[in-house]
C-alpha cells in the first residue's frame, strides 16, 4: 500500500512538471515576437507598457490550426484603397483566394498584396492575410489579427494561425493599421496566435 501511494505521488509530481514545461515552452514565433516587443527601437508599445513588459500573451501552440490551403490566383484583380484605423488607406489588391478546411469546416479567405510594400527590398513576394473570427473583442483584439505569407511556387500554401499577431494599433493608437475586410471573416474561434493585449 505504501509503495502504491509513493508511486501515485511521484506520478502526480511528474505530471505537474510536464504541464509546467508545456506552459513554459516558447515557439520560435513567440520568441521572435517577445524579442521585438522588448526592443525599444522596434517595439510598438507605449513607454509605460514597455517599462513593465515581460511577454505577450499567446494561446498554446495547436497543430490543428496549421492548415494547407489551395491558392487560386487572381491576376486581373484591381488595386483598391483598404481603409485604415486613422482614416487613411493602404493600396492593396487581392492576390488570390485561399481555400482550406479548419476544424472540419470549409473556408475561403482573400490574401492581399500591398502596392507600396512590394516595392521594398525583401518584400517583393510578401502576402498579407488579415482575418477576423469569433474570439475578437473577447480573448483577442477586437479589430482582428494578421498573418504574413510569401508567394508560393505552386498552388498550395501553409497557413499557421499560431503565428497570428495583432496590428500595432492594438498597442498604441498612434499607428494606422489596415482594417480587416468583412470578407475575411472566419465563423469559428481561432484559439491560436497572440491574444488581446492588457494595457497598463
Amino acid at each position: 500500500m505504501r509503495i502504491l501511494v509513493a508511486l501515485l505521488i511521484v506520478t502526480s509530481f511528474m505530471g505537474c512538471n510536464q504541464k509546467e514545461k508545456q506552459v513554459l515552452v516558447e515557439t520560435l514565433f513567440q520568441k521572435k515576437m517577445n524579442a521585438e516587443y522588448k526592443d525599444a527601437s522596434k517595439s510598438p508599445l507605449k513607454a509605460k507598457d514597455l517599462k513593465v513588459f515581460k511577454s505577450l500573451d499567446f494561446f498554446p501552440f495547436d497543430s490543428a490550426f496549421v492548415v494547407k490551403a489551395t491558392l487560386k490566383r487572381t491576376p486581373d484583380s484591381k488595386w483598391f484603397n483598404m481603409k485604415t484605423t486613422k482614416d487613411g488607406v493602404s493600396k492593396e489588391r487581392v492576390y488570390g483566394v485561399l481555400s482550406f478546411e479548419l476544424k472540419g469546416q470549409p473556408f475561403q479567405l482573400n490574401v492581399y498584396q500591398g502596392q507600396e510594400l512590394m516595392q521594398k527590398e525583401g518584400f517583393e513576394d510578401y502576402l498579407f492575410l488579415p482575418f477576423i473570427d469569433n474570439t475578437n473583442d473577447s480573448t483577442t483584439y477586437a479589430g482582428g489579427r494578421y498573418l504574413d505569407l510569401r508567394v508560393p511556387t505552386g498552388n498550395t500554401i501553409e497557413i499557421d494561425f499560431n503565428s497570428a499577431y495583432n496590428p500595432y494599433c492594438a498597442y498604441n493608437a498612434k499607428y494606422s493599421c489596415p482594417i480587416v475586410p468583412r470578407a475575411n471573416y472566419l465563423g469559428l474561434e481561432v484559439n491560436a496566435g497572440v491574444k488581446a493585449f492588457k494595457k497598463h
